[in-house]
């Protein structure tokens, strides 16, 4: 063969092969290839964060993530251009591009282009998420998170709530869902109180959501030693009071990294013969990046990629195993690059921009509170711990703030400038995010530049799931029970723990928010599901109506 028809075959070789690895639409994925789907959720990155953290912490080398990008998300609300996560998490687990602050509910307006529009008389009524159809089809389900379980994106796929800070419904949904696995922090939380305010995040109901736990079959560990020796689900992990410590500041032996949960869920779901569904967040990814603190933001974002490493030799072992990794929304506007080197950014070698980041030892969050408590040491604390040399301004600050938070923002500032990285705000920001898919068979890899509330849609169809045939399931409203010819009485007489009475045929089925049974002549029935109540209207199993005969 000569040197043209030799290179013309290999050419003709090479195609054959990238036309066989070419992925398809979303409407062309054949549904049902996915018996397992791990999700995962860098809460708040961006491309910027991981550039920034593979040349910090892994010397330029590929991250876990790198040979799994395959599109763009698209981030917005159904009305807003820039999401709060509570929205992005809904839009990511129901398929429901919804409204600031909303938990796993339905839009009451959706205005941009991609948004469903919800019928009339539907608008704030629960969406099932991925978790709860793949529950509801049998598969065990679980999450992880580094934040309090509670929070905006894990409740996203657990609960539903008209607002993301009603910790007193969210709690008490997760503690009654059945859920086979829940690692993180947030066990203040659930303990019992009596606030008066809903969305305080404090409970309102009088009950110890830990009593529940108990009394439900739940085991609950709060140590890495502990969770070390789980060998089967149904368990709780609560690590904080409130959300866990960052990567870098952790206590290594009694405090399990985002990675060693990650391969614990895996390793006790993975042992359901009808497959699982497991949501890992990354959250203080977000957090760091509110705060514009470049070591916290880049040392989580890492911590977070080797839990995805965790779950892509999962995945790579066990072919029937899908793994989406993508975040909700970016947070703080970081750039490598900023305005003070606007003339000579062209110039700076490679370490200009990680030298000072690599002496880090701790965040600027932990550093910041061991200043505070020893204001004397300051500039020995932050050398030491972070690895900064303050100047006589900054100590000077330090010396007059009175708060973490304060010296917080001088210790990130104070990196940042070093670095030569900028931040554009505190809060979040609108651009479209990576998207990230392992699959055994790219041809059902999901590509382009989609809507995040198409990534519900794809996992869905991967498990063979209709997400829409799951919402009727599980939430049939109000409304429709009375056309059943079942009476529904609600009393809200006490607006934090309302009551629900169907009635039908001399017989009284009473139902309370947020629970998984029913009381009938004195004695209590299960079913699968939770009732919801979003101020207006009850939204009840229809697992549970069944029996209402």
């Amino acid at each position: 063969m000569n040197k043209t028809n030799f290179k013309l075959a290999t050419i003709a070789t090479f195609l054959s092969i990238v036309g066989t690895a070419e992925a398809v639409p979303l409407k062309d994925v054949k549904p049902g290839f996915a018996k397992n789907v791990i999700f995962m959720i860098p809460d708040g990155s961006s491309s910027t964060v991981s550039t920034l953290a593979r040349a910090v912490y892994n010397n330029g080398e590929s991250l876990n993530i790198d040979e799994l990008a395959s599109g763009m998300v698209k981030t917005y609300n159904s009305d807003t251009f820039i999401a709060d996560s509570a929205p992005a998490g809904t839009a990511l687990a129901t398929g429901w591009k919804t409204q600031d602050k909303l938990i796993g509910v339905k839009p009451g307006s959706a205005t941009l282009k991609g948004a469903r529009v919800p019928k009339i008389g539907d608008e704030l009524a629960p969406a099932a998420s991925v978790l709860e159809a793949a529950k509801l089809s049998g598969k065990a389900v679980g999450i992880v998170a580094t934040s309090e379980v509670l929070h905006a994106t894990p409740a996203d796929f657990t609960s539903h709530s008209i607002h993301r800070n009603n910790y007193s419904v969210i709690g008490e949904q997760q503690v009654h869902q059945n859920l086979n696995v829940v690692f993180g922090g947030g066990k203040s939380y659930l303990k019992k109180d009596t606030a008066l305010e809903s969305n305080s995040k404090k409970r309102t109901d009088g009950e110890d959501m830990l009593d529940s736990l108990k009394s439900n079959g739940y085991k609950i560990v709060q140590t890495l030693d502990e969770m070390k020796t789980l060998n089967k689900d149904f368990v709780w992990g609560l690590f904080a009071e409130k959300d866990m410590p960052y990567d870098l500041d952790r206590d290594k032996s009694t405090v399990p990294s985002i990675s060693q949960m990650t391969e614990k869920a895996i390793n006790l779901l993975s042992k359901d013969k009808d497959g699982f569904f497991l949501m890992v967040e990354g959250s203080k990814v977000d957090w760091a990046g509110h705060a514009n603190n470049p070591v916290a933001i880049t040392s989580e974002f890492m911590a977070f990629d080797k839990a995805v490493g965790v779950a892509l030799d999962y995945a790579k072992k066990n072919s029937d195993t899908l793994v989406v990794v993508v975040t909700d929304h970016g947070t703080g506007g970081l750039s490598i690059g900023n305005l003070a080197i606007s003339n000579n950014y062209s110039q700076l070698p490679i370490d200009a921009f990680i030298k000072d980041m690599k002496k880090a030892k701790f965040t600027e969050v932990l550093t910041a509170e061991k200043i505070l408590k020893e204001k004397n040491s300051a500039k020995a604390l932050a050398n030491d711990m972070l690895g900064l040399v303050l100047t006589n301004k900054e100590l000077e600050d330090i010396n007059k703030a009175d708060k973490v938070s304060s010296i917080e923002q001088i210790l990130g500032k104070a990196m940042s400038e070093r670095a030569h990285l900028g931040w554009t705000t505190n809060g979040h920001t609108a651009e479209d995010v990576p998207l990230y898919v392992y699959t055994s068979n790219y041809a059902n890899q999901l590509t382009g530049t989609v809507n995040n509330s198409d990534i519900a849609l794809y996992i869905a169809k991967a498990m063979n799931l209709n997400l829409d045939v799951a919402t009727d399931e599980l939430f049939v409203s109000g409304k429709k029970i009375k056309e059943m010819g079942i009476n529904v009485d609600i009393d809200t007489t006490n607006k934090f723990q309302p009551v629900f009475t169907l009635s039908k045929n001399g017989k009284k089925y009473v139902f309370e928010e947020n629970k998984n049974h029913y009381e009938l002549d004195g004695k209590k029935v299960k079913f699968n599901g939770i009732v919801v109540f979003n101020g207006t209207e009850v939204f009840i199993p229809n697992a549970a109506l069944k029996n209402i005969k």
